[in-house]
């Protein structure tokens, strides 16, 4: 089989043993949604609940427990990766005007679609004592590539770190590798075509010595697992359920999640009209389950504690679904229960104790009981909200799209203990580490602190 690989191929000895996922000894913040990609931040502690972004020009010097600001050139919502003392991100410089071409397969009317004539998709390093950029790596260019929704960005995906390797997955841009002590480009693979009809959106997981992601098209719908030392294809699963006839409807946008089951590693994809469950060594199908309902363009990610996943199957009719797995990693799940007001379709959900709690899109939150998913309350915080929630020092942070971030206590009653402007656009999913709460917006990367924390 031939594969559109770019780069030379490395060797290196693989240290240690690969456990589920990435290990947090890895990086302090390895995937999107921290260690367990489950939005839990196990080392933060003594975070500021309040800071203040000083005026233009003097964002730092003239605010309030803000470490440093660092300009990002071009657009995108992927959310940063911290190893080290290093902070990683992506992103594409838009380069021209190119030609939108015809609405989507099914669509009634065109999309709201930023297009260029040529992206170039680069891998930042961030010093994360001052700031400063230590590296802006070229990954690769795409000429005419599809256009995005205007609330996508062409690098939306999260990259993920395993050992000293950082892969980023741009859909069907393309995939890369970096070495990151060397800062060099290890390898790049386009063979993984797709339509997203919106731009791409599915972030990758690792999983031993496969990189694993989602290639969930309006014209093929497969998942497959690359070799990550040299982006080779090791398998490729195609999509069983049946979908509707509409291609719009057959399109996602989620992010797979590798837990145990029985005391086997499970990989739990998350696509339209359906929740998969697969052999992450093999891509061999264990089972499916229907939502029951319409779910396409699915974006959160699914959360999982004692064998029980929640899942929200996104647009159309949403709902947030919580599923019984196991005993054993081929048992069929059953669906515990069904919520059905104000579920987003995507932020991700986030578990805190006994409770679930959701963010909506139009700026709803909820907590429900993990166990019966009755809502114990709900309350209006305002905005448009597209990022995902963590809890972090014991308390939720999230932020929304006009730029404010809501600091948030576990309970049982909506306890907003304060709201930061940050008035920039929060599309990325916060990180945070020890005393710092990392925040990329729309324009830049911040670090906040505490300031009689600083070093």
């Amino acid at each position: 089989m031939k594969h559109d690989v770019e780069g030379n191929m490395f060797r290196f000895v693989w240290l240690g043993i690969c456990l589920l996922g990435v290990p947090a000894a890895a990086a302090d913040w390895p995937q999107w949604r921290g260690p367990e990609g489950q939005g839990h931040a196990p080392t933060a502690r003594d975070l500021p609940k309040q800071w203040k972004i000083g005026p233009p020009g003097k964002e730092v010097a003239g605010g309030d427990n803000i470490q440093w600001r660092t300009e990002i050139p071009g657009r995108a919502w992927s959310s940063a990766m911290i190893v080290d003392d290093v902070v990683w991100l992506t992103t594409a410089l838009e380069h021209g005007v190119g030609n939108e071409g015809p609405p989507p397969p099914g669509a009634k009317k065109p999309q709201p679609r930023s297009v260029a004539a040529s992206v170039t998709f680069r891998a930042l390093a961030i010093d994360r004592k001052d700031g400063e950029i230590l590296h802006d790596l070229e990954l690769f260019s795409v000429d005419n590539p599809q256009p995005t929704h205007v609330l996508n960005s062409f690098a939306s995906p999260s990259p993920v770190i395993g050992s000293s390797y950082l892969y980023c997955q741009f859909g069907d841009y393309g995939t890369a590798c970096v070495d990151i002590k060397k800062a060099s480009l290890v390898w790049h693979n386009r063979s993984q075509r797709l339509n997203h009809e919106n731009g791409p959106g599915s972030s990758p997981v690792l999983w031993k010595d496969l990189l694993i992601f989602h290639c969930d098209g309006s014209d093929v719908q497969y998942v497959v697992a690359l070799d990550r030392k040299t982006g080779e294809e090791v398998w490729r699963t195609d999509r069983s359920g049946e979908m509707n006839d509409n291609p719009e409807m057959k399109k996602s946008y989620g992010t797979p999640l590798v837990t145990s089951v029985g005391g086997r590693d499970v990989l739990l994809s998350p696509a339209s009209d359906w929740l998969y469950g697969y052999d992450p060594k093999t891509g061999n199908e264990l089972w499916k389950v229907k939502y029951g309902i319409l779910g396409f363009s699915i974006v959160p990610r699914p959360v999982v504690v004692d064998e029980v996943a929640y899942i929200s199957t996104s647009f159309m009719k949403t709902e947030l679904l919580a599923l019984q797995l196991g005993p054993t990693e081929t048992t069929q799940p059953q669906i515990l229960w069904r919520y059905k007001r104000s579920v987003p379709r995507m932020p991700s959900p986030l578990l805190v104790g006994d409770a679930v709690y959701l963010f909506s899109d139009k700026g709803i939150a909820t907590c429900l009981d993990k166990v019966t998913g009755e809502a114990r309350w709900t309350g209006r915080l305002g905005g448009s909200f597209s990022s995902s929630p963590i809890l972090a020092d014991g308390k939720i942070y999230v932020g929304n799209r006009e730029g404010e971030m809501f600091v948030i206590k576990p309970g049982n009653e909506l306890n907003i203990l304060t709201k930061n402007d940050f008035e920039e656009a929060i599309m990325a999913s916060p990180a945070a580490i020890d005393n710092s709460l990392y925040v990329r917006t729309d324009k830049a990367m911040y670090r906040i602190e505490k300031t009689d924390a600083k070093q």
